[in-house]
């Protein structure tokens, strides 16, 4: 038995040695999911909103230069499709913003410029996307109202990616939020953003919103929408059919009325939930209105 117990010793430190030896000539490569690609492109989108963008084409690709996700945003022409993905193949592939190579290139060195256009395109708007200090993939944008916006777009949304690593259990790498109540209060003085998502880094916003009357009917194709009332009263309507319901912006439409639907009153201390392509229409308002609302994506 102790020869016995003596040999299966032996075989399991081979074992541990072999594993040990093999783990020391491969490594752990961090890949980037569909997942991962959109939030980089949602993220890249909430800053061309947010800093009026006339326009631009997001893609993204992985570590090996493969397009994964690409966003047109309207009014944006054709052609930038093709050059964002240039953009972010070049900015993965080479490991650098692309900016490095066009001014390299604009410094003189034009021979770079005879690359192949399959692989190489140095024109700024080309960021890698980092996690965990591995670059798993790369962002192009096209369209914008410049070069340097192009690059502003790939960066926000490149950025998004340096927290996908982080341990869910462990404290999180962003900052806790505060709002003061002079804060709280003045957004709902005119109804406003509270947060707005961390510029698609998150899932979620939070809106200080205020009615004084009826308001158009609603449909969020993507966001789902968490009520809580704190003051005044309505009737809001939802579900049902709308009528003349015509887009306004990315992923909402609106309307004039709805027929059919649920009819509900809503006070302070109720909550609702409106999940997203549900109508909703605050009908009637006893106000002014004010609620918070949780838009979830």
């Amino acid at each position: 038995m102790k020869m016995r117990a003596r040999s299966m010793a032996v075989v399991a430190l081979a074992i541990f040695a072999l594993a040990d030896a093999a783990r020391a000539q491969v490594a752990e490569k961090k890949s980037l999911t569909l997942d991962g690609a959109k939030k980089v492109i949602a993220a890249a989108e909430d800053y061309a909103r947010q800093n009026k963008a006339p326009g631009g084409v997001i893609a993204v690709v992985d570590a090996g230069g493969n397009l994964m996700a690409l966003e047109r945003l309207d009014g944006t022409f054709a052609a930038g499709a093709s050059i964002s993905i240039g953009k972010a193949r070049t900015a993965v592939l080479f490991q650098k913003p692309t900016k490095v190579f066009e001014d390299i290139i604009n410094k003189g060195r034009t021979a770079m410029a005879a690359l192949p256009d399959s692989f190489f395109t140095p024109l700024q708007g080309g960021i890698p996307v980092i996690a965990d200090g591995q670059i798993i993939g790369g962002v192009g944008v096209s369209g914008a109202m410049s070069a340097a916006q192009d690059e502003q777009l790939a960066i926000a949304g490149a950025d998004v990616a340096k927290r996908f690593g982080a341990d869910p259990m462990a404290t999180s790498t962003l900052p806790v939020t505060y709002f003061s109540k002079k804060e709280v209060d003045a957004a709902f003085d005119k109804g406003g953003v509270l947060f707005n998502g961390d510029n698609g880094a998150r899932n979620y916003m939070l809106h200080a919103s205020r009615r004084e009357g009826p308001g158009m009917v609603e449909v969020h194709t993507k966001d789902t929408d968490i009520i809580y009332v704190l003051k005044g009263s309505t009737t809001i309507v939802t579900g049902g059919t709308m009528v003349e319901g015509k887009p306004i912006a990315a992923d909402e439409v609106r309307g004039r009325e709805i027929t059919g639907g649920d009819a509900r009153q809503l006070v302070p201390g109720d909550v609702m939930i409106i999940p997203n392509n549900v109508p909703h229409w605050f009908k009637e308002i006893q106000g002014p209105f004010l609620y918070y609302v949780v838009k979830v994506r």
